[in-house]
C-alpha cells in the first residue's frame, strides 16, 4: 500500500502485533534494532527522504536530529510537534546549510478535522487496530505500563476511559 505517495516508511516500536498493524497501514518497514538513519539511506539508495513527520511524543531531541540527518541534500521539509521547551546545541548550521523548510504540527483548523473524521469513516485504512486497549481510572499505573512494553501487553494504543470498571 503506498499513502501520500509513499511506498515504504520507517516505523520504530517494539511488537509483533504493532508490525502487522503498521504493515496493514502501509508502513513496510521496521526499525526496531537497526540504525534508522541506515536504513532510510538504504531504502532510498542514499538519497535521503523529502519529508520528515516527528510524531514521536517524549522523545528529546534524538527524532529531530534524526529527521534532519535523513532528509535529502537540499530543500527538504521537516514537521515536528516542538513539544521541547529548549532545545541545547540545536544544529542550525546544518538546517540552514540543506535548506530545510521547518514546520510546527501545534494546531489545526476546523477543515483538518472534518478531513480526518471523513478518513477515519471512510474505512480505508483499519485505524481500529491501533486503538488496542482501554482502561478504567483505576488502571492508570497499568495503563502506562503497558504502553511502555513492561507487561507483556502488545499496546499501540490506549484509551483511559472514566466509566470503564476496573477490573
Amino acid at each position: 500500500m503506498t499513502m501520500a505517495g509513499v511506498p515504504s516508511a520507517v516505523e520504530r516500536g517494539r511488537d509483533s502485533y504493532a508490525r502487522q498493524a503498521w504493515e496493514e497501514l502501509g508502513v513496510g518497514t521496521r526499525a526496531q534494532r537497526e540504525d534508522p538513519l541506515a536504513r532510510v539511506l538504504e531504502l532510498t539508495g542514499g538519497r535521503g527522504v523529502d519529508t520528515v513527520l516527528d510524531c514521536t511524543s517524549g522523545a528529546g531531541t534524538a527524532p529531530v536530529l534524526l529527521g534532519i540527518d535523513a532528509l535529502k541534500r537540499r530543500e527538504g521539509i521537516m514537521v515536528t510537534q516542538g513539544e521541547l521547551a529548549a532545545f541545547p546545541d540545536f544544529p542550525l548550521k546544518k538546517l540552514t546549510e540543506k535548506s530545510i523548510t521547518l514546520a510546527s504540527a501545534r494546531g489545526h483548523g476546523y477543515r483538518a478535522v472534518e478531513l480526518a473524521l471523513e478518513q477515519l469513516a471512510s474505512g480505508r485504512f483499519p485505524l481500529e487496530r491501533l486503538a488496542t486497549h482501554s482502561f478504567g481510572l483505576g488502571q492508570v499505573d497499568h495503563a502506562i505500563r503497558a504502553l511502555a512494553g513492561e507487561t507483556g501487553q502488545d499496546a499501540i494504543h490506549i484509551s483511559l476511559l472514566p466509566w470503564k470498571e476496573t477490573v
